[in-house]
């Protein structure tokens, strides 16, 4: 790490240090693929209590923490603000000061628009064709709804492909279910129409 230290005249001390962390974010995909989530940041000093060193926020909290507009782009989110707090910590040493900053990130939904959502729309709209097809149309209605449910099934895989193995479902995978269920709903009306006919 980048260390400063400078001692003014009137014996004032000033120390930073520049520090560059890789930090983890806890995320519920619920809401995925239009999930946002609340980052938070922790630091404070493990070796100083509070009567020793207080930390404090220099500017109004608003204004704290400093985001840069270019270099720190992320590519799936953004970021909507950020909020920051402060603290005590009691353990068994004593009582520290801890900070803490949470990033406000907003998931980018373009790419699942147009590699799940579109393509499952127009899946869905694809499968509606069959009804107007005649009848006595077998092989027609039959590619209709056969291809129409592999396309959906292959959409769906790769759209769970692309987030985290969670165990829940996600809004993402209710969309892909409801699709599901209206593509294999017309190869069933086909089905029903060409047995009782």
């Amino acid at each position: 790490p980048n260390k400063l230290l400078r001692i003014t005249e009137d014996g004032t001390l000033l120390y930073t240090m520049r520090l560059t962390v890789r930090a983890e974010c806890p995320m519920h995909l619920e809401d995925f693929p239009m999930d946002a989530h609340a980052c938070p940041l922790k630091f404070g000093s493990y070796a100083y209590t509070k009567s020793e060193v207080m930390y404090e926020w220099t500017r109004e909290p608003a204004k704290s923490v400093v985001v840069a507009e270019d270099g720190s782009r992320l590519n799936q989110y953004d970021l909507m603000g950020q909020t920051v707090d402060s603290g005590i910590v009691q353990s068994s040493t004593g009582e520290y000061v801890v900070m803490t900053t949470h990033f406000h990130l907003k998931r980018k939904i373009g790419y699942f628009v147009i590699q799940t959502y579109l393509p499952c729309i127009m899946t869905v709209i694809l499968s509606q064709v069959s009804f107007w097809l005649n009848r006595e149309s077998v092989p027609a209605r039959t590619v209709f709804g056969v291809t129409t449910v592999l396309t959906m099934t292959t959409l769906s895989i790769s759209a769970r492909n692309s987030l985290p193995k969670v165990a829940y479902a996600t809004a993402m995978d209710w969309f892909i279910a409801v699709c599901y269920a209206f593509v294999f709903s017309a190869l069933i009306e086909f089905a029903t129409v060409n047995y009782f006919t």
